[in-house]
Formats: C-alpha cells, sequence, structure tokens
C-alpha cells in the first residue's frame, strides 16, 4: 500500500528530497507522472497509455500529500518508507485505501523507472 501525510503534517518539507519515486507535492501544487524522471508515457491504473508529462490537479491544498500512484513505499531503493522516517511529526502512515501487494509495488517501481 502507498503512504499517505495526514492533516497533524507542518508542512516542513522534510519528505520531500527523501522520495525517490518524485511522489510527494506542496499543498495546491499539481503534479505529473514525469516529474523528477524522463517518462514520457505511462499506463495508467486502468490499462490506458497517458501523457506522463500531463499535470494533474492537486491532492490537497491544505498539507503535502503523496501521490498513490507513484508511491512505492521505497521499494527497491531502502528498506522503509523514507518519508515516514525522516517526518518530524509522524504524519506519513500507510494509507489504508491503497492497498497493494509487494508484487504490485514492485511493477510499479519498475514502470516509474522504466526498468
Amino acid at each position: 500500500m502507498s503512504i499517505k501525510i495526514t492533516n497533524e503534517c507542518v508542512n516542513c518539507g522534510a519528505c520531500v528530497i527523501e522520495c525517490p519515486n518524485n511522489a510527494i507535492y506542496e499543498e495546491g501544487m499539481e503534479w505529473s507522472y514525469s516529474d523528477g524522471t524522463s517518462l514520457e508515457g505511462i499506463l495508467n491504473h486502468r490499462g490506458e497509455n497517458i501523457n506522463a508529462k500531463e499535470k494533474n490537479e492537486p491532492l490537497s491544498y491544505d498539507f503535502f500529500y503523496i501521490v498513490p500512484e507513484k508511491c512505492t513505499e521505497c521499494r527497491g531503493f531502502h528498506d522503509v518508507p523514507q518519508c515516514a522516517a525522516v517526518c518530524p511529526v509522524d504524519c506519513c502512515v500507510k494509507d489504508e485505501k491503497n492497498i497493494e501487494s509487494i508484487n504490485e509495488l514492485n511493477f510499479k517501481k519498475n514502470k516509474l523507472h522504466c526498468e
């Protein structure tokens, strides 16, 4: 499952630089699959080929947020999710609405990093 940021977030930004998938954004900031990568196209969760550079609406206007489609819990990079490890207020927690198996997380990591 992916990680989410709760409303206890103090908007310190410590998590942003730790994310290997560029999945964490400031409140009100648009996101895309290609941010921080060379991705040009990607299959979304419905199997549709989309422009990876296409900007998407922010998921939060109040505090930093994690895009579930890009979060892999740092699989393939670190043993634990780095956002949770560095968060000073422990607001990076498992997202119960986005449960994924280890295989699904690994697949997503490979898809995002063109492996």
